[in-house]
């Protein structure tokens, strides 16, 4: 992909084109975590794609762009959470009750995680969505928020805490 960005860098939108091809359903899928709004999700995903056009010559190393990317997202979704002020609506997608492939626990479980990541922080998803749902790992986050790899570990892991006993408790 690293050919790609010179060329995108170099004002080529085919390139660009491309870039966004590979990866725009990741911003999509991280921006959803962070705002837990499919809307917001995909405003968050087209507002990235604008800073990253205009800002991609500022990319130093062209093999991280994808974490480059998702962070974007992730953070332009943070913004659009707190800009509208305004608790998120999740739509959440059930089986029929008579689809016999549907297993109701599992259906529930996953109730119960969306409720529980939607009294997180914006910020506290961002992280978890960097993690599992942009699979970077501690070192690639803590480049992209400014921390360190320890630092950021050590946050996901009071994250993730909080749910689990927010799972527990709920």
């Amino acid at each position: 992909m690293a050919s790609a960005v010179d060329l995108a860098v170099a004002g080529d939108e085919v390139a660009f084109a491309r870039i966004v091809e590979t990866y725009h359903r990741d911003l999509v899928r991280v921006a959803y975590a962070v705002a837990g709004d499919e809307q917001v999700g995909e405003d968050a995903a087209q507002a990235a794609w604008s800073i990253a056009w205009s800002k991609l010559s500022s990319l130093r190393d062209p093999g991280r762009l994808r974490p480059w990317l998702v962070s974007i997202a992730a953070n332009e979704a943070r913004k659009l959470v707190r800009s509208r002020h305004r608790r998120a609506v999740v739509e959440i997608r059930v089986a029929p009750p008579d689809d016999p492939a549907g297993d109701p626990s599992v259906e529930i479980d996953r109730l119960d995680l969306l409720n529980a990541l939607r009294h997180l922080k914006p910020e506290d998803r961002r992280l978890l969505a960097l993690r599992y749902v942009g699979g970077l790992d501690s070192s690639e986050i803590g480049a992209l928020l400014g921390m360190s790899p320890s630092g950021v570990r050590g946050h996901l892991s009071r994250v993730v805490e909080r749910l689990r006993k927010e799972l527990r408790d709920g």
